[in-house]
């Protein structure tokens, strides 16, 4: 099995392994070098560079189909949701395709049973220590670069009952550390309860015992449910994390890129957030090179970056996405080269600003939990960082240190991305 793309991804290849598993398959999660005779590859379509990725996993797999390392190629996932007409056509060496919300039909493909009764359950890919939970699919807004509502459809929250039971599993399975993860997860319990509910189930994820760590990614600026900042406050474990995509500061970029959104909005949010979480770890995505970005707008976006000082920040270039509404309403003349550079650009005020940041942090003592061993030292955890995509710490210690285990870390020295400690 190979998961391409986000977290989400992550979920859907974890309970395609669990039905897999009880249909008595052999099954193996991105080994290097696998016996495996069935490749199972999961794709992501969201950007260009991701759907490039998916496309040169397939052929690798349909290259080693024709050699007769593998006997069958099976693909799912975004990319194919889009794109099964003309990757069945184009790559006829793919046995299978389906895409996203089918597993019933891959696994029939595959020879097995699907079992409704497994329908949520899950094989933890992740260290056991932490695990990334979604609370709804799909998404309602209507941003113009995004493919993901044409993929994945409206949003659908799922019911809170269901989500506290599946928290509560891995909660006894040992995980001490929950992502919870949506498209837009400030949308949560419109279409079940009337109203947005997050705050009213951090409440109770909160209250279940194991839980140690509890953070939140990719929250929607509009709308803002101001109610979970008070939950945030009052729960020791809902880390003092927030992921929000601002993806622009420009008034005219916000609006073409159908966002709901101003700048001053957008810089009163900001404030909100840190008045009322002291110590917040603020972490956001930005894009540019969206068309109707001018020189002026992208000088905004570097002013943005220098004012606010995100804590962590990442940015993509634009790409044309077929079927959006940007692709159907503005023409995409900036070139690449120029994307890239204006990239670079705030990259480089981000790196100056991380480590400006890291370095505040230096003779600081934080609670740090440990994620694996490398070589001679560990690497571990803040409150402030999530795995894959933030910093690390980088720990030394005289004594053997345990894998999912929270330790309090001086911090001795910084880099850009990483801290240097010990316990």
């Amino acid at each position: 099995m190979i998961s391409l793309g986000c977290s989400k991804n992550l979920i859907d290849s974890e309970q395609l392994l669990a039905q897999l598993t009880a249909n008595d398959f052999d099954v193996v999660h991105e080994a290097d070098d696998p016996a495996a005779r069935i490749v199972v590859i999961n794709t992501c379509g969201f950007i260009h560079d991701a759907s490039q990725e998916s496309i040169d996993t397939i052929l690798q797999h349909a290259k080693a189909k024709e050699n007769g390392l593998i006997d069958r190629v099976f693909v799912m996932g975004c990319l194919s949701q889009r794109y099964k007409d003309q990757l069945t056509k184009e790559i006829p060496e793919i046995d299978g395709i389906v895409g996203v919300n089918n597993q019933a039909g891959l696994v029939k493909m595959l020879g097995g049973d699907y079992r409704k009764d497994l329908a949520g359950e899950r094989v933890i890919t992740t260290p056991a220590h932490y695990a990334y939970l979604k609370i709804s699919e799909g998404c309602d807004r209507k941003c113009s670069f995004c493919a993901i509502p044409l993929i994945r459809g409206r949003h659908v929250s799922r019911p809170s009952g269901e989500i506290l039971a599946e928290a509560r599993l891995l909660a006894r399975k040992g995980v001490k550390e929950i992502m919870l993860i949506a498209q837009d997860l400030t949308y949560y319990g419109l279409d079940l309860y009337k109203k947005q509910s997050l705050a009213g189930l951090l409440e109770k994820l909160a209250a279940i015992k194991g839980l140690e760590w509890i953070r939140l990614h990719y929250a929607y600026p509009v709308s803002f449910p101001h109610d979970v900042l008070t939950v945030m406050r009052h729960h020791n474990n809902i880390c003092n994390y927030l992921d929000i995509p601002f993806q622009h500061i420009n008034d005219n970029v916000l609006k073409a890129m159908r966002r709901g959104i101003d700048g001053k909005r957008t810089y009163e949010l900001i404030d909100r957030l840190r008045d009322e979480i002291p110590g917040l770890t603020l972490r956001t995505t930005l894009l540019t090179g969206h068309p109707g970005e001018d020189v002026k707008a992208y000088d905004e976006l570097l002013e943005f970056v220098n004012r606010v000082r995100f804590d962590r920040l990442g940015v993509f270039a634009y790409s044309e996405e077929e079927g959006t509404y940007a692709a159907r309403h503005y023409p995409d003349i900036i070139p690449l080269e120029v994307k890239e550079e204006r990239v670079a650009g705030i990259m480089q005020i981000q790196e100056k600003i991380s480590l400006e940041k890291n370095q505040e942090r230096v003779g600081k003592s934080y609670k740090t939990l440990v994620d694996r061993k490398e070589a001679k030292h560990y690497i571990g955890r803040t409150q402030s960082d999530s795995p894959e995509v933030d910093n690390e710490v980088i720990i030394h210690s005289g004594h053997t240190l345990k894998t999912g285990e929270f330790y309090d870390v001086v911090i001795a020295d910084a880099a850009v991305y990483d801290l240097i400690g010990r316990v």
